[in-house]
């Protein structure tokens, strides 16, 4: 008897750890960088949800003794829609629950023309029911229908992620291509991208990148500085006691906590790719990052809480049938 309740422990027990296993992830370095980056996995990737791209998820970056990234949330629920606080926790819903430097496409395609029970397409995602009449809800969780054909290759200091989705009831299809890519000797990450209509129908859209930072778990406040290379303009009278801009910075008035919050728009920027540099700083870890485009800015957002802060640059896209458009994104990380 004894001997079987062991027996039975130990396969409990074994349940359990496979139940708790980490999900999909690979490593990749240059000898400077050390990046480790979430797998796409329909059934125990990290991120399942349907508001953002699900390859190159970064789960974590580590540079001279500083991580960068890591999980601003404490927990997960499916009933959250956004995100909640539940005493010292923050709980964030499957579509928000995602670290570092990642993507999310607009509009869903081909959500307005389809009828309930039809297909949309979300870009880096796949192909989704909708389910009824409603507006389309970025947090909201949509049946994956298809997630078309997935292809992951990892070299040197690289990792390639290829999406081919087609779904000829919507019209719409493309070829996803994004490589995370560790510049040989320098501190720094380059995110390329390349998107391939291969639908009857043209894709138009924008995409940005929420660019999650938890550098070293410090909360934002005066210690960080966000410089940018146009005179910055915000949206005062909501985040009046929080942050302000001076010329071309953004600085915060105060260590966010509780429930502090502050989303703003950020205007200012002109017509090239130049304006597409964001420098983030804190002074308390000596260490900080620059973000930079090499397309114009459509749109520019700022998001933090108190366990986290995004800059948000978005960038505009219009592709043909038959034709393609590339894009990259430069993580540049540097300590003083």
């Amino acid at each position: 008897m004894r001997q079987k309740l062991l027996v039975g422990l130990v396969a409990l027990l074994m349940s359990a750890s496979r139940a708790w296993s980490a999900p999909p992830q690979a490593e990749i370095t240059n000898g400077i960088l050390n990046l480790r980056v979430y797998l796409p996995d329909a059934e125990k990737g990290f991120y399942r949800g349907t508001r953002f791209d699900w390859a190159g998820v970064v789960a974590d970056l580590r540079y001279a003794g500083r991580s960068y990234y890591g999980p601003w949330f404490s927990r997960t629920d499916p009933n959250i829609k956004d995100f909640v606080y539940d005493g010292s926790d923050i709980v964030a819903g499957p579509c928000s629950a995602i670290t570092g430097p990642v993507e999310e496409f607009a509009p869903a395609l081909g959500f307005d023309e389809a009828k309930s029970g039809g297909h949309f397409i979300k870009i880096g995602v796949g192909v989704l029911l909708k389910p009824d009449d409603e507006k389309y809800g970025a947090f909201r969780m949509y049946q994956l229908v298809d997630g078309g054909r997935r292809t992951v290759k990892r070299g040197q200091g690289f990792i390639e992620f290829r999406q081919e989705v087609e779904d000829p009831s919507s019209g719409y299809g493309y070829i996803y291509t994004k490589t995370l890519r560790l510049t040989k000797g320098q501190p720094e990450m380059v995110i390329e991208h390349t998107l391939k209509n291969i639908g009857r129908l043209p894709i138009r859209g924008n995409t940005y990148n929420h660019n999650f930072l938890v550098l070293e778990n410090e909360s934002p406040g005066p210690a960080y500085t966000i410089t940018l290379p146009f005179n910055a303009t915000i949206e005062e009278g909501k985040n009046k006691d929080l942050i302000e801009a001076h010329s071309n910075q953004i600085v915060f008035l105060k260590t966010l906590h509780g429930k502090d919050r502050v989303f703003t728009g950020i205007e200012g920027f002109g017509t090239t790719s130049a304006d597409y540099n964001v420098r983030i700083e804190d002074k308390n870890v000596r260490a900080g990052l620059v973000i930079s485009g090499d397309h114009p800015l459509s749109k520019m957002a700022l998001w933090s809480i108190r366990s986290v802060l995004a800059a948000e640059p978005f960038i505009d896209f219009s592709i043909d049938s038959g034709s393609e458009a590339s894009w990259k994104i430069r993580y540049e990380y540097y300590t003083f």
